[in-house]
């Protein structure tokens, strides 16, 4: 990205005072972040884990440049550096703060406005539909194939593992997963033309 103000032939002809650490005036800067802006959102990119949010920091290190007031600047490049890493924690700061701020809010939901407390739990037709699945699963269940069902039961609902239940009903582990697949096939047909 080209920036506006920031010709490509005088970044050129300031790189070599940059890079010696001579006193940076702000359009100094401007010149260096044009150099450095790519590092600079690689950097900030490291530090956000996010490459948009990078991206925005460095747009908003370059409006802060741009307003700098004018003085001497022993390091351009430490000084770059040093502004983006104050931004990251700026808006890791913020971020702290809206995630309190939300937490407030939400505790403050959770009473009406004359005082009385809401229950944060499912409301009545939430809790009604779980009741009709949890009745609809354990009805598919019951009509699974007898060995199936067993096994099933065993597996998903006790936790016995494929090898102990092929040992306790002294069938192969093979044995075991195909009544598993066949006992899961048969739910997902219930489960289909009941939900």
């Amino acid at each position: 990205m080209i920036l506006a103000g920031c010709p490509l032939a005088a970044l050129a002809a300031c790189r070599g005072r940059m890079e010696r650490g001579a006193s940076t005036s702000p359009s100094g800067l401007v010149l260096l972040f044009g150099e450095l802006r790519a590092e600079l959102v690689r950097f900030l990119a490291a530090r956000t884990g996010s490459r948009a949010d990078a991206e925005d920091l460095a747009q908003e290190l370059w409006l802060r440049i741009q307003d700098a007031q004018p003085g001497p600047i022993g390091n351009g490049r430490a000084y770059l550096y040093r502004a983006a890493q104050n931004l990251v924690l700026d808006q890791v700061r913020e971020r702290r703060r809206r995630e309190a701020r939300e937490a407030h809010w939400r505790a403050a939901d959770a009473s009406s406005a004359d005082g009385q407390v809401i229950d944060p739990g499912p409301d009545a037709i939430d809790a009604m539909i779980e009741r009709e699945r949890d009745a609809a699963i354990a009805r598919a269940i019951e009509c699974l194939p007898e060995g199936a069902g067993r096994v099933f039961t065993l597996h998903k609902l006790e936790g016995v593992s494929h090898s102990d239940i092929a040992a306790r009903l002294g069938i192969s582990r093979s044995g075991v997963e195909k009544h598993i697949a066949v006992a899961m096939a048969h739910l997902r047909r219930a489960m289909g033309t009941e939900v």
